[in-house]
């Protein structure tokens, strides 16, 4: 489980085809002090299991189903990505339940900044916008945060400048496609809701 806080962002330096999969590995000298084989850590939102760690670099394998359903398929080297370790049990849940299981990847649509506002416009299914409400949470590339405007097409999310400084987010371009994970309590009660109603 996560928190969508993230540690650090880090640059991938490799990708390496492995069958119908790949290895990916980054750089993240922080991250790599104290990770250890078999680690499970947040990716972009994704999680990953650690296969690797020497020499300030992280290494995850991506099978191509996690390569086909999320948005780690577009990643190049040089690509900066959001990185956070599981959360342990005695630690602060800062943000919100993430489990970093994927939901669907969206499109950038907007990154409008005005003064100290910076908006987020992300374009989405509506089966993904039914399990958001205004004010609940959303992990967009694993960044815990607050979904500030909805639509059947989408939904918006404000970014403060200590969110723009410590993730990916700023460099965020239209188009291009980013992993999204609801709030798994949202989805459970929608899920529970729709069951009890069918056998009403």
């Amino acid at each position: 489980m996560f928190t969508g806080i993230v540690e650090a962002v880090a640059e991938i330096v490799a990708i390496e085809p492995q069958g119908p999969g790949a290895r990916l590995v980054v750089a993240a000298p922080e991250i790599a002090r104290e990770a250890h084989l078999g680690d499970s850590i947040a990716v972009n939102g994704c999680c990953l299991t650690v296969v690797d760690c020497a020499g300030g670099r992280v290494a995850f394998e991506a099978v191509r189903e996690t390569l086909d359903r999320t948005a780690l398929g577009a990643l190049r080297p040089g690509s900066r990505v959001n990185l956070e370790r599981a959360l342990r049990a005695d630690g602060r849940l800062d943000g919100h339940i993430v489990q970093g299981h994927v939901d669907e990847t969206g499109r950038v649509k907007e990154l409008r900044r005005e003064a100290h506002d910076t908006r987020l416009s992300i374009a989405t299914s509506a089966r993904f916008t039914d399990w958001l409400i205004e004010k609940g949470s959303v992990a967009v590339d694993g960044v815990a945060l607050t979904v500030v405007g909805l639509s059947r097409e989408g939904f918006d999310v404000a970014l403060i400048p200590h969110t723009l400084a410590v993730t990916n987010l700023a460099g965020l371009a239209p188009g291009q496609p980013v992993n999204l994970e609801a709030d798994v309590l949202g989805k459970y009660v929608r899920s529970y809701l729709e069951r009890v109603s069918a056998t009403a």
